[in-house]
């Protein structure tokens, strides 16, 4: 019978049929054709068989070499005259998709030892093309390259130490005046991007007051609006929170204040009221103060722009620190160097020599007198700081620290750390 159509033979090159036989035998008739027919002697009709039915039958049920009595060449080198396949198609067609290591292989089927040879060749289709097992060797690195790699991704280390700063103990609760009695100098800004920078480091106990007997915004640019209570509101109930402590107090004051979006620090916000003024009297503040110094670890407060006012008067004389806002702009640096004069006239000398200069540039071109005035401010104050333009500041609208610029967020990072620098332990 070898070499016969039927075949069952086996011919030096395997004829079309003995192929599709062989295919559905393999793939248990994936294809969806019906099994082939054929006649028998008796004149049965009968499906035609499977080159590889005895072969199942004689290794139980499922086959020896897969289920229902599917077989791959790779279990069965034997089948040929010299241990392999004639056609290279078959190890690719017809090869067994599970065993691809010869040690799995080996340990599934120990007597097919012939097999090693050709698993360790399938085992390298399976490696990646540039893996040092394939003989593959890495291009030497460009060192021009790896340096310029090295200096983008190399940190910033007055950022990395005003992080640090920022991470320290201070002590005690501090208080942060933000004062320039110049409207439209950032003051609000400055107040609320402070509060940010900090909390966003220390991830807690940072709150952002707005005493800005005026009908200040820094409630509506910070925080998210959970309730419409202001500082009226606690004012009110001011008695009853005092009495508190622990978690009972902080879970009360709570109620109070909103939450930046991000949840890095918390608001108290104005009363937009201006007939509310009246009841900030210089007793209240103090009180409002000390009873945030028992919940929080710094209190940057928007002083307003009224001088006279006794909630500002009050907050300049309980800061710890004094921030100066400004803007490049004549105006504003003249308003801010006569309150540096007050200052000195009514015995707060020391707060003005130890203030911190904060120049805000509104713009994206570089002002002509910034250079000119943080030299002025540098003679008259402990230092100076810079913070960019940012585009997500232009609308004045809500104040979202994430959405400021890599830039914009580093110089206020060393921004905030001159501003707590002399607290740190």
């Amino acid at each position: 019978m070898e070499g016969t159509e039927t075949g069952w033979g086996r011919p030096a090159e395997p004829a079309p049929r003995w192929r599709a036989l062989l295919d559905r035998a393999l793939l248990g008739n994936r294809s969806g054709e019906d099994p082939e027919i054929v006649v028998d002697q008796q004149g049965m009709m009968r499906r035609a068989p499977s080159p590889l039915d005895g072969r199942s039958r004689t290794n139980g049920a499922n086959g020896a070499n897969g289920i229902n009595g599917r077989q791959s060449y790779g279990g069965y080198p034997q089948d040929y005259d010299d241990g392999y396949p004639p056609d290279a198609r078959y190890r690719d067609e017809y090869r067994d998709p599970a065993p691809r290591y010869p040690d799995d292989y080996d340990r599934r089927y120990p007597q097919r030892e012939e097999y090693s040879r050709y698993a360790a060749l399938e085992e390298e289709r399976y490696l990646p093309p540039q893996s040092p097992s394939n003989g593959y060797a890495p291009p030497a690195p460009d060192p021009y390259a790896s340096r310029i790699e090295w200096r983008q991704t190399r940190p910033d280390p007055e950022v990395e130490r005003a992080v640090g700063v920022l991470r320290r103990d201070l002590g005690n609760p501090k208080v942060l005046a933000f004062a320039n009695p110049k409207g439209g100098v950032h003051k609000t800004t400055a107040t609320v991007l402070a509060a940010a920078t900090v909390g966003s480091v220390r991830g807690r106990g940072v709150l952002a007051w707005d005493d800005n007997e005026l009908r200040g915004t820094l409630g509506l640019r910070a925080g998210s609006a959970r309730h419409a209570r202001t500082i009226r509101h606690l004012i009110a109930d001011l008695a009853d929170v005092e009495g508190m402590h622990g978690i009972d107090l902080k879970d009360t004051l709570d109620d109070y204040l909103r939450h930046a979006s991000d949840g890095s620090y918390d608001v108290l916000a104005g009363e937009e009221s201006p007939r509310f003024a009246q009841r900030l009297d210089q007793y209240t503040v103090r009180r409002v103060l000390e009873l945030l110094r028992r919940t929080h670890d710094v209190i940057c407060v928007d002083t307003g722009n009224n001088v006279e006012s006794a909630n500002w008067q009050t907050v300049l004389q309980a800061a710890d620190q004094l921030v100066i806002t400004t803007v490049p702009r004549e105006d504003a640096a003249f308003t801010a160097d006569w309150m540096l004069d007050l200052l000195y006239e009514v015995g707060m000398g020391e707060l003005a020599e130890n203030a911190v200069t904060l120049l805000s540039c509104p713009t994206p071109a570089k002002s002509p007198l910034l250079d000119d005035l943080a030299g002025h401010f540098e003679g008259r104050t402990r230092a100076v700081a810079v913070v960019p333009y940012d585009p997500a500041l232009e609308a004045g609208s809500s104040i979202e620290y994430a959405q400021l610029q890599p830039e914009t967020r580093e110089a206020w990072l060393k921004a905030a750390s001159v501003m707590l620098e002399p607290f740190v332990r």
